[in-house]
């Protein structure tokens, strides 16, 4: 369910597309996602960043396709949004020390801290690729093509690519953080010193 609200606007612009044009449809998106961000904040009274990036994005994209009835700019949107998406991960960890994607699944999994930086990694990488992607798509083949490509082929690459880490994560997964505690990586067997200062004393 979750998966469908994410992918409402694209779904009503694909929908939209099919039934009217590229013009209508970029309009359509950029209304859903005012409504998806409205309905957000009304269950929550918060939104998410990454919401708010992408609302700023299609506002600027799809208003400059509006505007100047070029269909250039939409097809560039989501690049931008995936390259200021792998922007945002790189900056946040390299310069202010902060691992977004742990922050994000800190309190679902126990993993080292390399594991976290390869995680990290693995998605910079991954923005980057889809930023590229979208790029040869929309500037190699038709309109249809690419508006397809934008719903069908992006969530079919993102579910390989979960599916993906779920495969190399699958011996983190079952281990669940007690409430409070901090999240570092779990020993099979305790340091040596703890067994022998948790050892019973002989007795005289």
């Amino acid at each position: 369910m979750k998966l469908l609200f994410d992918l409402f606007p694209v779904i009503l612009f694909f929908v939209a597309f099919k039934v009217y044009d590229i013009f209508v449809a970029t309009a359509v998106a950029i209304m859903a996602t005012f409504v998806q961000i409205g309905w957000v904040w009304y269950r929550h009274r918060q939104v998410d960043n990454m919401m708010w990036i992408s609302l700023a994005v299609i506002i600027l994209f799809g208003g400059a396709t509006l505007v100047f009835q070029d269909e250039l700019f939409i097809k560039w949107k989501p690049t931008v949004l995936y390259w200021l998406f792998a922007i945002i991960l790189w900056i946040s960890s390299q310069i202010f020390g902060k691992n977004l994607i742990h922050a994000m699944l800190g309190k679902q999994m126990v993993l080292p801290f390399s594991v976290w930086q390869k995680l990290n990694i693995s998605w910079i990488a991954f923005f980057v690729f889809m930023g590229c992607i979208n790029l040869y798509i929309a500037f190699n083949f038709s309109v249809d093509t690419w508006v397809t490509f934008k719903l069908f082929g992006s969530m079919g690459l993102m579910l390989v690519f979960v599916i993906l880490q779920i495969v190399m994560l699958n011996r983190y997964l079952s281990t669940v953080i007690p409430e409070g505690s901090e999240n570092q990586a779990v020993t099979k067997n305790p340091p040596l010193q703890e067994k022998i200062e948790n050892k019973p004393d002989k007795e005289d």
